[in-house]
Order: structure tokens, then C-alpha cells, then sequence
């Protein structure tokens, strides 16, 4: 009996054993199933989580070598939205799981502490939210990534209790502002540490400079105040430092001398005062230099001009000054160069771009003079170039003119010389041109008009001569074209009706000839057209009335003929003077006017014609009128009586636009002692208000349609943008009562302006095509 025994064990422990791993399988494959079932996956990664398969041949799930058991979860950058199941905390044996840059939501399920064997948790850049629980559980990790969520509470002080972390990164969350806690000092073993934009407040606690393993310190982004510890030479291990878009105060500690591996440091953004310590300058290693929008001063250290490895060197803001080392740049790779807004003297730096790799070379602002090194005439990589508001002199060189990849050249407010190279059509790229406030010179080149992506031409205040160029026509992308202040000659190009973007055009203080282009209203963009001080001739087109103006100026020229009323209204009459041919339709002191009488260009002899027909539709018009006014005023004295008789049986409605103190009996109270007009609408008073209230006008409507124009009038006023229509006050009515109280204009409106010259002899066709609109019952617009 013994023998069968014997040989029927082996079959019961392999059946065992079959048992316990098929039991296992089942349970995380529900697990795993569970966890796919919470998340939406739109590019079908997780196609193969199913029954039939088993969970070590899912997409991104490894199983242990030789076993069963779920050790890692890889979905990183999947595309996958939804929440984390709390299935996930039952797969026990997982010691890897990353779910970084997805789109994941929610909370962060505590059960996610039952994965004791976790070593690497990365759940960073995705949505999560809710405060992150105690994990302090999971003492096996090593690696904790959970930046760049939406985490709210308090900042997760456990953390501390994970001793065997080498890296920490709970940053860019919204936590409870509070203090760095101290018991961060106990992750002896942590290399990488990143607490930016953790809303941490007060001083950098003494305990983190006892991190000695330490290689990056990242504590930027917060509201970090006080000075940069002295104790920060203690991490001879760290090669980037990032504190940058702080509180700190003091000067950069000399102690940062000690640290011989850093490669990166970046603490701008503070109120970081005085200099350069020298043992700081004397480091060899540095790749980035980032000290920018502080309070530093002094010289550069000569010292960095022999660095072999910076790439990127941005000082902006701060107050350097003395000359900039003649070296530097020589023997470095640099990538980016910012040092604007500083007090830098003398000659400009030759060798930045020696390595040519230069993309952003800024330096604005500064007080460099002499000539612009020809060197950069090579350095075909420039993509941002700012030299602006220094002392040069000199021509430019004349590889600047053409660079291929630059998007922005601004040389502006310097005194440089020389002409503009027929170069500039190779600079392709090029979005913007800033040249003005030098005393650049010839002719602008027709290549000009090879630049298809720019938007901003600034050539204003040179010395540039010649016709402007039809090329210009070809700049389909240009919104600014500023040319004033120049010299140029001839005519205005046609051409430049093909800028269909133009939003602002200034040629003005040239010696342009020639006529106002009717292509100037195919820009249905433009919002300022400055044509001032030049030698225009000829008529104003009427067609720029069509475009949406806002400012224009055609001043100091020799145009001819009537100023296009539409023009007239949106500038005035001081934007038309200087002009003797041109005259306007109405009394100016500053241009002739269009009078029948005067024999003035374009009067009596284009509008006799139509004379005698306007004036007699004028008096038929004005006895109309007549008869219209006396029948309100019967009906106006009945209502009045009848409402003196119900004044008290209703309540007035009052709707106010302007923040005026109004008083309902004081507007219904109005006399005709008051009265300063009466039209097709009602009658206008002018009422002063108790207070400080001022002086309104107050427009009593006729009964009848004065419901219907009243919304007609806030329809209107709330739609038309015009420097001449008053303000809307308030619209106040109760029964068959209506009042609109408007602003007050002591010069009357456009109709009383109209009706002044139609008695000077001045009723022509375009006299009638603007008041009739006026006094009809349907238009009741107020006009200064």
C-alpha cells in the first residue's frame, strides 16, 4: 500500500501547484480587466487585455522571470483618459508601474499602497486630482513621480518615510502653501529632487543641504524667501541647480565656488543683488547660465570667456555694466545669448556665434558702440536678432541683411549708416523688420518684396530715398507698414492694394507725389492710414469710406475736391488741413468750405445742376415739417394733461447705461423754458441735475410709436462706433410716457449743423442725402 502513496505525491503537488498559478492567473487577470474597464483607450492599446489571453501577453505587462506574477505595467504616453481602479492595489507582486503623460483623472486610489514590492511608481503629467494619500507603505520604492498633476491638500510630507527613495517628484501640483518640510533631509539616498511649483513658502530649510548625494535641486516656481544658504556648498555632487521665479533675497553665496559639478544653474526671476563671487566665476563645467531679472551688477568675469561647454547664457534685466569679455563665446557652443537690458559698454563681443549655432542673439537696450562685428555676417543661424537701442555706428554688415532663418531683425534706434542690401530677399523667414530711428539710407531695394511671411516693416525716421517699391504689393502677410520720416519720392504704389492684411499705413513727412490710390479701400483690414506731409495731389477717393477707420490723416498735401464726408466724421477737419484745393461741406476753421456762392473748386459749377430740385424738395420738406410739428404739439399738450391727471397710478421704468444719478420726477419735469429742439421723434431739452449730476439732454418722445423708437434708438447706439454720437444715459418711461437722456453737447447736433449751412445757400445733393435720414421718425440719431 505504501508504493501507491508514494507514487501518486508528485501528481498531487504538480496538480497543487497547478491549482495555486491558474488561481493566481484568474485573479489578475480580473484585476488587470477591472483596471482597463475604468480607462478609455482610443487607439485600441489595450486590444489584447481579454479573457482569452493571458495577463503576462497583455500589451505593456511583464510578468517576473520564470512566473506568473504581474511585475510591470508600461502604458506611458498612450493616449488613455478615465481613472485608476483600485483593482490595481491587488496585484501584489508589481514592482514597476508607469503611467505618465496620459490624460488619467481622479483620484489616486489608496489601495495602490497594497503593492508593497512597488520600486518605481510614475503617474506624472496627466489630470489627477484629490490629495494624494499615505503611501508611506510602499517602502520599497525608489523612484516617486507624480509632478505635473492637479494634487490639492497639503504637500505629502510622507514622502519623508521613504528612505530608500534616489528619486523624489511631486511638483508642479496645487497644494496648501506651507513650509518645505524638514523631514525631507532624511532621503539620505536621494540624487534627483524636484519640489517646483509645490506652493512653498519661507526659507530653504537647512536640512536639504544635508542631501549629499544630491545631483538636481529643483525648487523653482515656488515663494521661497530669504537667501540662498551658504550650506548649499555642502552638495559637491550637484550639477543643476534650478531656483528660479522666487522671493530670494541677498547676494549669490561664494560657497557655490565649491560645487565643481555644476553643469546648470538657473535663479532668475528673484531680488538677487550684487556680483559675480569670484569663486563662482571660476567654475569650468557650466552648460546653462541662468541669472536673469534680478538685481545683479557689476562686470562679467573674464573667466567666462575661456568656458568650453555653455550652450545657453541669458543676464537680462539686471544691472551689469563695463565692457563684455572680448572672448567670450570663443570656445563654446552657444545656442542663446540674452544679456538686454543692462548698462554694457564699449565694443560688441565678436565671437558669439564662433561656433555657428547661434539661434537668439538679444541685446537690447544696453550702451554698446562702434561698429557691428562683421563676424556675424556668417551666422546663418540666427533665428532671433535684437540689437536695438544701443550706440552703434557704421553700416551693417552685409550678411545680416540675408538671414535665412531669422524670423525677427530689430537694429532699431542705434546710428547706423549705410544702405539696405538687396540681401534682405534671402531672408525669407522673416516675420518682422525693425529699422527704424537710424540714418539708413539709398533706395529700398525691390527684393523687399520677396519677404511672403513678414508682418512688420518699421523703416521710419532714415534717410531712405527713391520711389517705394511696387514689390510691396507682394507682402500678402503685412499688417504695419511704417515708412515716415523718410526721404522717398514718387507716387504711392497701386500695387500696394495687394496687402490684404495692412492694418496700419504711415508714409507720412516724405516727398511722395502723385494720387491717393483707389487700392487703398481693397484693404478691408486697415485701421489708421497716415498720408501727412507730403505731395499728394488730386482728389480724396470716396471709397475709403467703406473702410473701418479709425484714424486718418491726410494733412500738409495737394489734394483737391470735397473731403469725402464719411472721412470727415471719423477724423475731423485738422486731418484735412494744409490742403488749399480741398474744402468741406460745412463751416471749418481750418478748411475752405464747399460753398455755392464762393466759386470754389468743385462747388457751384458740379452741383447747379441739381440746385433748384434740392431746394424745392427742401421747402417742401420744411412746410411737411411744419404741419408734422404743430399736430405733435396738439397731441403732446393733451398727453401731458392726461398724464398730470394719472401721474400717481403707475411706477416709472427706469433702465440706465451709465453710472448717473437720475431722478425720475426731475427728467418728467422739464419745461419748455428748457426746449432746444423739437423733430420728427419729440422734443429736446436741456436739463441741468440737481448735484453734481451735470448737464444732460433729455429727448421727450412723441406718443405713438415712442416705444418702438425708443429700442430703435439703444439698437443703434449700442451698434454704431462714431466719435460724434452721444453717449446713451438712460431710457426712463411709465404709460405713454418716454424720456431718453443723452449727453449733453453745447455745439448742438449734426441736423442744427446741416440745417446752419443749408440757410447759408449750401443745399446740395449730399446736404439732403444725410438729413433726411435724420429727421425721419425712423433714424433718430443725436449727432455732435
Amino acid at each position: 500500500m505504501r508504493r501507491p502513496i508514494l507514487v501518486c505525491l508528485p501528481l498531487i503537488t504538480l496538480l497543487s501547484l497547478f491549482l495555486s498559478s491558474s488561481c493566481q492567473i484568474d485573479h489578475q487577470t480580473h484585476a488587470l480587466l477591472q483596471f482597463k474597464a475604468g480607462l478609455n483607450d482610443p487607439l485600441n492599446h489595450l486590444a489584447s487585455w481579454t479573457n482569452a489571453t493571458s495577463p503576462c501577453h497583455f500589451f505593456g505587462v511583464r510578468c517576473g522571470d520564470g512566473s506568473a506574477t504581474v511585475t510591470e505595467i508600461s502604458l506611458s504616453t498612450m493616449n488613455l483618459s478615465g481613472g485608476i481602479s483600485p483593482s490595481v492595489g491587488a496585484l501584489r507582486g508589481l514592482t514597476r508601474l508607469e503611467l505618465d503623460a496620459n490624460a488619467l483623472s481622479g483620484p489616486v486610489p489608496p489601495e495602490l499602497g497594497g503593492c508593497t514590492q512597488l520600486q518605481f511608481l510614475n503617474l506624472s503629467c496627466n489630470g489627477l486630482s484629490g490629495e494624494l494619500p499615505d503611501l508611506s507603505s510602499l517602502a520599497a520604492l525608489e523612484v516617486l513621480d507624480v509632478a505635473s498633476n492637479g494634487f490639492t491638500g497639503r504637500f505629502p510630507a510622507w514622502v519623508s518615510n521613504l528612505s530608500g527613495l534616489t528619486t523624489l517628484s511631486v511638483g508642479m501640483n496645487s497644494y496648501d502653501p506651507g513650509e518645505t518640510p524638514a523631514s525631507i533631509g532624511n532621503l539620505k539616498n536621494l540624487t534627483y529632487l524636484y519640489l517646483a511649483g509645490s506652493s512653498l513658502t519661507g526659507a530653504m530649510p537647512d536640512s536639504i543641504f544635508g542631501l549629499t548625494a544630491l545631483e538636481t535641486l529643483d525648487m523653482s516656481t515656488n515663494n521661497l524667501a530669504g537667501p540662498i544658504p551658504a550650506a548649499i556648498g555642502n552638495l559637491r555632487n550637484l550639477w543643476q541647480i534650478e531656483l528660479y521665479k522666487n522671493n530670494l533675497t541677498g547676494e549669490l553665496p561664494p560657497e557655490l565656488g565649491k560645487l565643481t559639478k555644476l553643469r546648470e544653474i538657473d535663479v532668475s526671476r528673484n531680488q538677487l543683488r550684487g556680483g559675480i563671487p569670484a569663486a563662482f566665476a571660476a567654475l569650468k563645467g557650466f552648460t546653462v547660465i541662468q541669472l536673469y531679472h534680478n538685481n545683479l551688477s557689476g562686470p562679467i568675469p573674464e573667466e567666462w570667456g575661456d568656458l568650453r561647454s555653455l550652450t545657453s547664457f541669458s543676464i537680462y534685466e539686471n544691472g551689469f555694466s563695463g565692457e563684455f569679455p572680448a572672448n567670450f563665446g570663443r570656445f563654446s557652443p552657444l545656442n542663446s545669448v540674452d544679456i538686454s537690458e543692462n548698462g554694457f559698454t564699449g565694443p560688441f563681443p565678436r565671437f558669439l556665434c564662433h561656433g555657428r549655432s547661434l539661434q537668439f542673439l538679444l541685446a537690447l537696450q544696453n550702451g554698446f558702440s562702434g561698429e557691428f562685428p562683421e563676424e556675424y555676417s556668417a551666422c546663418k543661424s540666427l533665428q532671433r536678432f535684437r540689437i536695438n537701442k544701443n550706440r552703434f555706428t557704421g553700416s551693417l554688415p552685409e550678411g545680416l541683411w540675408g538671414l535665412p532663418a531669422a524670423t525677427i531683425i530689430d537694429v532699431s534706434d542705434n546710428g547706423f549708416t549705410g544702405a539696405m542690401s538687396p540681401l534682405i530677399g534671402q531672408a525669407q523667414n522673416l516675420n518682422q523688420l525693425w529699422l527704424q530711428n537710424n540714418n539708413l539710407g539709398g533706395a529700398i531695394p525691390p527684393e523687399i518684396g520677396r519677404l511672403g511671411q513678414v508682418q512688420k516693416l518699421y523703416l521710419s525716421n532714415n534717410s531712405f530715398s527713391g520711389p517705394i517699391p511696387a514689390a510691396i504689393g507682394s507682402l500678402s502677410q503685412l499688417t504695419a507698414l511704417h515708412l515716415e520720416e523718410n526721404a522717398l519720392t514718387g507716387a504711392l504704389p497701386a500695387d500696394i492694394g495687394g496687402c490684404a492684411r495692412l492694418v496700419e499705413i504711415d508714409v507720412s513727412r516724405n516727398a511722395l507725389t502723385g494720387p491717393v490710390p483707389a487700392s487703398l479701400s481693397l484693404l478691408a483690414s486697415l485701421n489708421s492710414l497716415n498720408l501727412s506731409h507730403n505731395q499728394l495731389a488730386g482728389a480724396i477717393p470716396a471709397s475709403l469710406q467703406a473702410l473701418k477707420l479709425s484714424s486718418v490723416d491726410f494733412s500738409a498735401n495737394r489734394l483737391t475736391g470735397s473731403v469725402p464726408p464719411g472721412l470727415l466724421v471719423i477724423a475731423g477737419d485738422e486731418a484735412f488741413a494744409g490742403n488749399p484745393g480741398l474744402c468741406v461741406d460745412g463751416r471749418s476753421e481750418l478748411v475752405a468750405a464747399c460753398d455755392v456762392g464762393g466759386g470754389h473748386r468743385g462747388g457751384l459749377a458740379r452741383r447747379s445742376a441739381v440746385l433748384v430740385p434740392v431746394l424745392v424738395a427742401a421747402t417742401l420738406l420744411l412746410v411737411a415739417g411744419i404741419l408734422h410739428v404743430s399736430y405733435r404739439s396738439f397731441k403732446q399738450e393733451e398727453l401731458r394733461r392726461r398724464d398730470v391727471e394719472h401721474g400717481g397710478r403707475g411706477q416709472w421704468k427706469l433702465e440706465s447705461f451709465h453710472p448717473l444719478e437720475l431722478d425720475a420726477d426731475e427728467i418728467c419735469g422739464v419745461g419748455d423754458e428748457s426746449l432746444i429742439g423739437s423733430g420728427g421723434t419729440g422734443r429736446v431739452y436741456r436739463l441741468e441735475l440737481k448735484g453734481r449730476g451735470g448737464v444732460v439732454a433729455v429727448k421727450r418722445l412723441w406718443k405713438g410709436d415712442a416705444g418702438r423708437v425708443m429700442a430703435a434708438e439703444m439698437a443703434i447706439l449700442g451698434k454704431v462706433r462714431h466719435r460724434n454720437i452721444l453717449k446713451l444715459h438712460a431710457c426712463l418711461s411709465r404709460g405713454e410716457l418716454h424720456f431718453i437722456v443723452y449727453e449733453y453737447m453745447p455745439r448742438g447736433n449734426l441736423h442744427q449743423a446741416l440745417r446752419r449751412e443749408a440757410a447759408k445757400g449750401a443745399a446740395t445733393a449730399e446736404f439732403l442725402e444725410q438729413a433726411l435720414p435724420i429727421a425721419h421718425p425712423r433714424m433718430p440719431l443725436l449727432l455732435r
